[in-house]
């Protein structure tokens, strides 16, 4: 497994029940290994296997699960 992190600011706090299940649903993505918010809820951090998936797989299931990303801040491989 190459694990790789990455972290996203986000358009808008995350805040209501719905955001933190769409967040609990991403955790189910094959190849997805952690999806943490910040205590501040305004950034994302993701860390996934890429042996399994594409920076713009992640980045396509966190728009489909809801997730409003801003922009890209960093990656970090592992």
């Amino acid at each position: 497994m190459t694990k790789v992190t990455l972290h996203y600011d986000l358009e808008r706090k995350l805040t209501d029940e719905e955001d933190y299940d769409h967040i609990a649903a991403i955790h189910s993505v094959y190849g997805m290994v952690r999806v943490q918010l910040a205590p501040s809820l305004d950034k994302i951090t993701v860390d996934y296997d890429a042996s399994r998936l594409m920076k713009k797989d992640v980045e396509a299931e966190l728009a489909r699960h809801g997730i409003p990303l801003a922009q890209r801040v960093s990656a970090l491989a592992g």
